[in-house]
């Protein structure tokens, strides 16, 4: 028997449910994992409350991003022993299988063997972010000089963009709602700062890039404000919307977009890891960059297994800088 947490209805933090359950042995091509943390993600709250693209079939396991060591190799897996560190990748659908627990079952085809000399709740972070931030250089090239805003800058995400950027050369711009952050994202790297609550986004831009605008904005947000983006960009510039935190809807910045020669577009991580190319290039660039001190995950904060709600509290509350980690085994 292993704890392992499920979801029996949607709504907030506290329907999720530490249950004591027999965890299979792994079938074909799946591997038994004992968990030692687990990354959160943002879109694993919009899943329990049920406003998430993928639907939840209740009661479901929910948890995709972790890292763990392997107990059992199911038939036909190579690559892979006993024994062995592996980071699992949020490349399977939510609810399919479940991180949040102390043993889980996974296909191998979602793990990859963790860094060296990261720590456990190091390795449990970097996957998502890392790959989700990949849009500014495998389709933005961004490159010395450019410009990139960075919205929701104090996300995992956004504080991996803000590191991508920085190793191309080019000039990150955090884009936050308040300045009591200000000084943290200075500390993580960002170049500039605009509190969007507080300043003139258009204008603060300007004022940054000497009237050029940004080449590069990188958006988890959407809504309204997405025509403000558009305003802030340069000539031919690509503005990649790749969440939807506002709730709210997001209308096409016709006339920005028209008279810029904007390329806007939609951006998710399985852009990278459904490309066998490209998730090889990926991961090359992440492993040379987290050994050359290039890139390194932000931890804002860590709970223990039991208190998962109030790190799905904690994970709703815009309070962190980084990644929300729970550790399980390690």
């Amino acid at each position: 028997m292993a704890r392992v947490v499920r979801v029996h209805e949607l709504g907030e933090p506290d329907v999720l449910r530490i249950e004591d359950l027999e965890v299979p042995d792994p079938g074909p091509g799946e591997v038994k994992l004992r968990v030692e943390a687990i990354g959160l993600n943002r879109s694993e709250a919009m899943f329990r409350k049920g406003a998430y693209p993928t639907k939840p079939k209740l009661p479901t396991p929910i948890g995709y991003e972790g890292v763990g060591v392997v107990q059992a190799l199911g038939a036909g897996v190579t690559g892979f022993k006993v024994g062995d560190r592996v980071c699992v990748v949020p490349s399977y659908r939510l609810g399919e299988y479940g991180m949040y627990a102390e043993e889980t079952v996974v296909p191998a085809r979602h793990l990859l063997h963790a860094p060296p000399g990261l720590s456990s709740v190091e390795a449990a972070s970097i996957w998502m972010q890392y790959f989700t931030a990949m849009a500014i250089i495998e389709i933005g090239k961004a490159t010395v000089g450019d410009f990139v805003i960075i919205r929701a800058a104090s996300s995992s995400v956004g504080l991996a963009a803000i590191q991508l950027a920085n190793w191309a050369g080019a000039v990150p711009i955090a884009a936050t709602r308040r300045s009591d952050k200000a000084a943290a994202l200075k500390a993580q790297g960002a170049k500039h700062v605009i509190a969007t609550e507080e300043q003139d986004l258009v204008a603060e831009v300007a004022r940054i890039t000497n009237g050029k605008g940004a080449r590069i904005v990188f958006d988890p947000v959407g809504g309204p404000d997405v025509e403000k983006l558009a305003m802030s960009m340069a000539d031919e510039g690509i503005l990649f919307i790749y969440g939807s935190l506002s709730m709210q809807p997001t209308t096409f910045p016709h006339w920005p977009a028209a008279l810029k020669g904007l390329s806007i577009r939609g951006w998710v991580a399985s852009a990278i890891w459904n490309k066998p190319e490209r998730y090889a290039r990926a991961q090359e660039l992440i492993l040379r960059g987290l050994a050359d001190g290039h890139l390194k995950p932000v931890i804002s904060k860590t709970f223990p297994f039991e208190r998962i709600v109030e790190a799905h509290r904690y994970l709703e509350s815009n309070q962190q800088l980084g990644k929300i980690v729970v550790t399980v085994n390690s």
